[in-house]
């Protein structure tokens, strides 16, 4: 319980400028006041029961200030006496109790005892199982619509990434798989368009990851880009009329397990080379006078070389100023690493729902900002794309 707390307590602190939490907030605060109010009232909103001992009488608005920001609450009236919600003061104390009772909610899978608990501590008289459900419901409601939310159009490029974090199953401690998809729309447009958990190697995970994403209305993709997960591959010709790309950035980790300390520096050099080239013929030329360079002293890195000239090379197929974006997984890395900067702080999850609450998140913000800021270069993507309409060229950066 003390780690718990402590991981609460650090995870409060770091985020507590964002705007999901703060949003969270509101919706816990309004709530947890609506449940006090029923027992001021003796029955839910709109509830006719005659053990009803008062009735509301609208609402008056206040400005609540905390460190994640200003929030417009509704407290709500009565018609005879007056309410005031308990956990509104003392302030500092109260406010990051109702804090942690959103990240308990939303980080550690929704345990009653501990909410509850939470909520008694900000002078509250607490609230049931089912309220707390009621609660985490909404949260999770909000989650699930933006994960299953249609996909229209079409979209050419794919990238799927992969981070681990540990969760408990079975009475033991496992390592999983947090699977994030990207898309490019034909306009350019990023968007996040999934997100599940489970084993990255599997072959099913990921079948049933992608028909998803194909049932939601993905469709149009040409190229999908990941780093080579066993069962993926196999996955996505299955699913998809498409390409895969196998990252660039994780291939070149791979291929230094072949070489010493000194010789490194001289195998990325010569590789990139290949990179380098203008056209796709002669990127595959060149790959393959690297190839040969090695396979006298460093037969085992030309061996790997051979196996993966065509999934490392996909990318000269596409448009040449796609090309730097869709060779790798590195556009998803900046969402990796906050999600992992969130989820290190929890360190074990409870379960696999307590994962997806914590790490859509921040990916919410993210798609909302990609919106009006994120654009991959609208050349060539007209030419790539299933609906061949006439389009502008233009080449906006973010």
């Amino acid at each position: 319980m003390a780690k718990v707390s402590m991981a609460l307590a650090e995870l409060v602190e770091k985020g507590a400028q964002d705007d999901v939490v703060r949003e969270l907030l509101q919706q816990v605060a309004q709530r947890l006041m609506d449940f006090e109010i029923e027992q001021h009232t003796g029955a839910e909103y709109g509830e006719r029961t005659g053990e009803r001992i008062n009735s509301r009488n609208g609402y008056r608005d206040r400005l609540w200030k905390t460190r994640a920001g200003a929030i417009d609450l509704r407290i709500p009236k009565l018609r005879r006496g007056s309410y005031f919600p308990a956990f509104l003061e003392p302030r500092r104390t109260a406010e990051k109790a109702l804090i942690a009772v959103v990240q308990e909610a939303y980080i550690q899978g929704v345990s009653t005892r501990s909410v509850d608990a939470l909520v008694q501590s900000m002078g509250m008289t607490g609230i049931s199982k089912s309220q707390v459900s009621r609660l985490c419901g909404e949260i999770d409601e909000r989650v699930g619509a933006f994960l299953n939310r249609p996909i229209e159009g079409d979209w050419p490029y794919l990238w799927i990434d992969a981070t681990y974090v540990k969760v408990r199953q079975a009475g033991r401690i496992v390592s999983v798989a947090v699977i994030i998809a990207v898309e490019v729309n034909t306009d350019g447009v990023r968007e996040i368009v999934g997100v599940a958990v489970g084993p990255s190697e599997a072959e099913p995970f990921w079948l049933k990851f992608l028909r998803v994403l194909t049932r939601r209305g993905l469709r149009g993709v040409k190229l999908v880009i990941s780093d080579a997960h066993l069962g993926l591959k196999t996955a996505v010709a299955k699913v998809f009329t498409a390409t895969w790309q196998r990252c660039r950035v994780h291939f070149m980790r791979n291929a230094m397990a072949f070489a010493n300390k000194g010789q490194r520096q001289m195998v990325v050099a010569l590789i990139n080379t290949a990179f380098a080239q203008e056209t796709a013929k002669d990127a595959h030329d060149q790959w393959r006078v690297v190839a040969d360079h090695f396979r006298a002293n460093m037969p085992k890195l030309a061996a790997m070389l051979d196996d993966a000239e065509s999934e490392v090379l996909a990318f000269m197929d596409f448009p040449r100023a796609h090309r730097k974006q869709i060779a790798s997984t590195n556009p998803l890395e900046r969402l990796n690493a906050e999600v992992k900067r969130r989820t290190d702080v929890v360190g074990i999850f409870q379960n696999d729902a307590a994962i997806v609450r914590l790490v859509v998140a921040p990916l919410l913000e993210q798609n909302d900002e990609w919106q009006l800021q994120r654009r991959i270069s609208l050349e060539g993507l007209g030419a790539i794309s299933d609906n061949q309409n006439e389009r502008l060229s233009a080449v906006i950066t973010g």
